[in-house]
């Protein structure tokens, strides 16, 4: 029987391991994919104080290896189902079963895909929701980046580092990203921005050759040709899997400001909780708040 069962990877959910790991509780963390979540993939995080400047990549590792260090147990494994029985939880996986006296639900959320016929097709031969992961691969070409928020603007920015051009395109008339990026678009040279455009087709081939998109104010056809397409129009949530358990709100988990859910026992932190932010600073707050509740809740018991 594990004391606290972490279910996601982030930063929400390795300092809900974290804070509960110093309360003196078993802690397990279970992660889908990579440890460090939507943040691993930042090029540049500048808004964590104390830090002026560090990688998603590094911020993630360290926090990853302060936990490790106090004795967190991790497996990368899918979370299928949570059940509460009697006065525990039992926690179902791809792989495994495991037994918890408390859950804290920080799953975070997925890239939001842009629903235009050959999107699932390309991926990987021209489109991407990562420009930390596949940027490289096309320096010296000229690429698109549909977005119009803070990490659409990061990828920008560093895509604009070793590719030839980088086409912003965007569905409204203005940027919703922190005037600070803004600025570095506006100065850099190899950045071009189009505003009210929206996409309507992918041309390809073997890969992706060029895009179609309409200007929703004249209605006009544009035709832009690219390597590449990077998507970063926000994210969804996944936490079907828990509505048993938990009130969903437009599919995020509604707790309250301590992080509870419907169900006794069961926490949410982070990205997948419904509110209002959704930032770094955020994430590890709830991871904080949740696990102090779920350590509390357990020594009540």
């Amino acid at each position: 029987m594990i004391d606290i069962i972490v279910i996601g990877g982030g930063a929400a959910g390795m300092t809900a391991a974290l804070y509960a790991l110093r309360s003196g509780k078993s802690v397990l963390v279970l992660e889908k994919e990579n440890f460090g979540g939507q943040i691993a993939n930042s090029p540049r995080v500048e808004n964590f104080p104390s830090i002026k400047e560090i990688s998603g990549v590094d911020l993630s590792s360290n926090m990853f290896d302060q936990i490790c260090s106090l004795g967190a147990e991790f497996e990368l494994e899918d979370v299928v189902s949570v059940e509460k029985v009697d006065d525990h939880f039992v926690v179902t996986t791809d792989y495994n079963e495991y037994q918890s006296s408390a859950v804290i639900i920080a799953s975070g959320v997925h890239h939001r895909k842009i629903g235009v016929e050959g999107e699932d097709e390309l991926v990987g031969k021209g489109v991407s929701y990562c420009a930390v992961c596949d940027g490289a691969f096309y320096k010296d070409q000229d690429v698109v980046l549909i977005g119009d928020a803070n990490t659409a603007l990061q990828y920008a920015l560093l895509l604009s580092n070793y590719c030839k051009s980088v086409h912003i395109c965007t569905l409204f008339d203005h940027f919703f990203g922190e005037d600070i990026l803004v600025k570095r678009i506006k100065d850099r040279v190899n950045i071009k921005v189009t505003h009210n455009l929206s996409l309507q087709k992918f041309n390809y081939g073997d890969s992706l050759e060029s895009l179609d998109f309409m200007d929703t104010q004249t209605k006009e056809m544009i035709n832009i040709p690219c390597a590449a397409c990077f998507i970063a129009i926000g994210q969804v949530p996944n936490n079907e899997r828990f509505a048993n358990l938990v009130e969903l709100d437009h599919g995020y988990i509604v707790t309250d400001d301590a992080c509870k859910t419907a169900t006794a026992g069961v926490f949410a932190a982070g990205d997948c909780r419904s509110k209002k932010i959704r930032q770094l600073t955020t994430a590890v707050a709830d991871g904080a708040i949740a696990a102090v509740e779920a350590v509390n809740y357990i020594d009540r018991k």
